[in-house]
């Protein structure tokens, strides 16, 4: 039998922002991550996780 398995790793960084709100202070994260002004790396590795998908089909 074979079955695909699909693994995710999580990583996490906690930046402190100065912003007039949540919503402010999201959105200069997001402007810093996509200008690659802060970016995640193994040491920021969380956690991972694995899943089983179904069975895999032969063609036998």
């Amino acid at each position: 039998m074979e079955f695909e398995v699909q693994i995710t790793e999580t990583l996490v960084k906690k930046l402190v922002i100065k912003a007039k709100n949540k919503e402010e202070a999201c959105k200069i994260a997001k402007s810093a991550y996509n200008k690659c002004e802060v970016i995640l790396s193994a040491d920021d590795f969380c956690c991972v996780e694995f899943e089983a998908k179904e069975q895999i089909k032969s063609e036998i």
